[in-house]
């Protein structure tokens, strides 16, 4: 059987992604061997269980880069997954470098991922594109004006991700006359929350979107999920997937959260342009992203499609890898 290797970086816990991936390999008959980078791999549940594991510095370090392409060229690794935002510039910039030595980033172009990391030239493109999303703007425009917004309001960094640094703003006497980074603030939505995992092909074409409703969360990421075929969610997708091909080649995976308010109706306020926390759901639905991108390594066509299943639940739970 044909081995193909790939690579997660910030790997951490996330192990059935790379179950996923093991899974996918078999349908198309080929082996998967799993490695896998973090900062303390040995504390590093995917690390662990990976074939081989390796420790790096932050993607901040000017080494980062070098230490992926020293590990890339001696193992041939033929698909490098990144699983974090703070990673995705740093290897969007070096994926030519990467694909000298035959390996495949797993990440669209800068100007792609100029967009999605910046929140608030997030909700400018989409804007631009029709996309629904929140009324939003920068904490100073409010504090020049706080007699036009109606409280309360959601506040988040321009540059955040992971749920860090948000928060809710009831009244203008809670505006600080500081903050430690540029602040966005949106209209406060109201309504359940969606996670809709999507696949544009390698020419862009968006070939597949999964929502799934948020049951419920921890630290963020979906720990309760349900697959839903809305129609509306999906359309979004695809006005989503054009506004990014604008901004340069997307491709791969993406995900993008809404929440379907009452009164406004869905409205998307974040992107995320690598895999999400929640696609093992999409996965186990029937979603074909993991075996798509390995079909495009191997050579094959990718076989992402539109032939999902409704209804699918996940529920997780804690596990524990042991090692000693």
């Amino acid at each position: 059987m044909n081995v193909v290797r790939i690579l997660f970086t910030s790997a951490g816990r996330r192990v059935e992604l790379t179950r996923c991936f093991r899974r996918a390999a078999e349908k198309l008959g080929l082996r998967a061997e799993i490695h896998a980078c973090d900062l303390e791999p040995e504390l590093s549940a995917a690390c662990l269980e990976a074939e081989a594991a390796f420790q790096v510095p932050r993607c901040t370090a000017p080494d980062y880069v070098e230490r992926l392409l020293d590990h890339c060229a001696r193992e041939k690794i033929d698909l490098l997954v990144p699983t974090i935002d703070t990673e995705l510039d740093v290897l969007s910039r070096a994926r030519e470098l990467f694909a000298e030595l035959g390996t495949m980033v797993h990440v669209s172009a800068p100007g792609v991922i100029d967009v999605v990391r910046d929140k608030e030239r997030t909700i400018a493109v989409l804007a631009e594109a029709g996309v629904p999303v929140p009324r939003t703007a920068r904490i100073e425009d409010l504090r020049a004006d706080p007699a036009g917004w109606n409280f309360p309001l959601f506040a988040k960094p321009v540059g955040g991700s992971a749920s860090r640094g948000i928060g809710v703003l009831r009244s203008a006497a809670e505006i600080r006359a500081d903050y430690p980074e540029p602040m966005l603030v949106q209209e406060l939505l109201r309504g359940p929350e969606y996670t809709i995992n999507m696949y544009l092909d390698a020419r862009g074409r968006m070939r597949s979107a999964i929502p799934h409703l948020r049951i419920s969360t921890r630290a963020g990421e979906v720990e309760k999920g349900r697959t839903v075929r809305d129609p509306r969610m999906i359309a979004i997708a695809g006005q989503i997937a054009a506004a990014l091909g604008r901004e340069g080649a997307a491709e791969g995976v993406l995900c993008f959260q809404l929440i379907d308010d009452p009164d406004a109706g869905p409205r998307v306020f974040e992107i995320n342009a690598r895999f999400g926390g929640g696609y093992p759901l999409a996965d186990h639905a029937g979603g074909r992203f993991a075996e798509s991108l390995l079909a495009r390594v191997a050579g094959l066509s990718e076989c992402a499609s539109d032939h999902w299943r409704e209804g699918v639940t996940m529920v997780r739970y804690d596990n524990a890898v042991f090692r000693g």
